[in-house]
């Protein structure tokens, strides 16, 4: 049996205008990655201080 700690993954999303790693965040790999955390996500960017495109970074 898989540990819960092999299906959760954290990666860090990284602003697509910046390039700034603002936040870290748990994804669930176990059964492939969802198209739409691939895609990205909007999140805030506190130094452009609007919501803008985040893409997944792994360390």
């Amino acid at each position: 049996m898989a540990k819960k700690s092999d299906a959760v993954e954290f990666v860090w999303l990284q602003c697509s205008e910046t390039g700034d790693l603002n936040y870290r965040t748990p994804i669930n790999v176990k059964g492939g990655i969802a198209e739409k955390i691939k895609l990205g996500l909007k999140k805030y960017s506190p130094r452009l201080r609007k919501h803008t495109l985040h893409k997944i970074k792994r360390k």
